[in-house]
């Protein structure tokens, strides 16, 4: 099941309604970190070997990446996956 997609009980993981905002808040660390570098999203997006489509997403919160995918944008960002799950959770 896709952790953003809705669920019949909201509770639950994988409910639309626990996800959406983490996605959102992830996305908004992804950006706020890129530009505070002064980097494109298309710039990153080649950096880091995604397509400018798919970061738009991450960003927007409208996509939910893997650890993995994470942790490429992390490295692009120069920073540990962990910050920047820390700084969505704020």
């Amino acid at each position: 099941m896709d952790p953003c997609a809705t669920a019949a009980d909201p509770g639950r993981v994988g409910s639309k309604d626990l996800w959406d905002p983490l996605c959102a808040a992830l996305g908004a660390a992804v950006r706020a970190r890129r530009e505070g570098l002064g980097i494109s999203q298309e710039a990153f997006a080649n950096k880091v070997d995604l397509e400018r489509s798919y970061v738009s997403g991450i960003e927007r919160g409208v996509r939910n990446p893997t650890l993995r995918v994470i942790a490429r944008i992390a490295k692009g960002l120069r920073t540990k996956p962990s910050r920047l799950l820390a700084d969505a959770g704020k």
